[in-house]
Formats: C-alpha cells, structure tokens, sequence
C-alpha cells in the first residue's frame, strides 16, 4: 500500500495479514479520495475500523486537520502506530479499543467529525451497529460524511438521519457515501 497524493504521497505503508482483515485497494482508495477530496481539507476524521490506518493517513497526507485511528485487534494497532511513526504523521490518536466504546468515549469528550470511515470485517454487521451509535451520540458534524465499504450493500443499513448520495462498485466492494439529512 502507498499513499496516493498529499505531502506524504509515494511512502509506503506496512500491511498485515490477520484472518477478517483486508486493506482497502490502491485503486479504490484513489477513486474513493476523488469522491471525498472536497470534504478533506481541514476535516476531522475517525477511521473506525483502522486495521493499517491506510484511510486516515492518506486523509492526513491531503489535508486533514487531525484523525482518530481506531482499532480493536492489538497487532493492527502497533502496525498503524508504526505506520504513523515510520511517516511521521503527528495530529493523530490511535485508540486499541472495541468500536462501541471508541464511540461512546468520542460521545463523552464532546468529539465530532467531518468524516468517518466504516471498513470493518466484512462478515459482520458492525456498520449498521456502528451507525445507530453515530446517530444516537449525534458525532457526525452537520456537513460531515460517512464512507461505508463492504461486500454487500445490503449491510450497509442506515437510519433517517443519514442519506446515501454516492454508491460505487469496486469488483466484490460496495462503497456508500452517506450524509446527514
């Protein structure tokens, strides 16, 4: 994995190999940062299913103003740290920590966000989960976007404070671009 654009573009990032884990491809990830790249400059972002950190650092690279880095898995978590060090990204925080706790710590700490991405282990229904939590603890800002990938786009199930304004398929990928109404 590369950065693709920004003041880091051209560095690498170590991956991983844990079983339900997959880095988002080089190709998606440019297609999708064109989609999201009027969103970016200035934003605040949580990566919520980090695994390598590869969205949030390429986020960082094109001008993001800081980004949360969570993930559950502690080999995941000292890849991104190590991601981070090894390019020396400074306006960042990982948190090794259960997605439902990370949401409802952002909650308590009055934390929101321009833009959040959901890529979690596809087997799973945590988008869904992960998005009634957002609702309910109100952490996307007005303007803010959500960016959902997964293998089906029947997980990606939302409520009525968000609206899906972009889709795009990548070969198995779905991706969702989801704002507030």
């Amino acid at each position: 994995m590369i950065i693709i654009s920004g003041k880091y573009k051209g560095r690498r990032l170590e991956g991983f190999y844990i079983d339900g884990t997959r880095p988002t491809m080089d190709r998606v990830k440019e297609s999708l940062f064109g989609m999201i790249q009027n969103c970016i400059n200035n934003s605040y972002v949580l990566d919520l299913f980090s695994g390598s950190g590869n969205l949030a650092i390429e986020a960082l690279s094109e001008g993001a103003s800081s980004a949360y880095l969570v993930d559950l898995n502690k080999k995941a978590c000292a890849v991104i740290k190590r991601n981070i060090k090894n390019i020396g990204v400074s306006n960042s925080n990982v948190l090794c920590m259960d997605y439902k706790m990370a949401l409802k710590y952002f909650y308590d700490k009055s934390i929101k966000f321009n833009i959040i991405f959901l890529d979690p282990p596809y087997k799973t229904s945590y988008i869904e989960d992960a998005l009634k939590l957002i609702s309910r603890y109100d952490l996307l800002l007005d303007s803010g976007i959500v960016v959902c990938e997964s293998d089906s786009i029947d997980k990606i199930v939302y409520d009525d404070m968000f609206i899906s304004y972009k889709e795009k398929k990548y070969g198995d990928k779905f991706v969702v671009l989801l704002k507030k109404v």
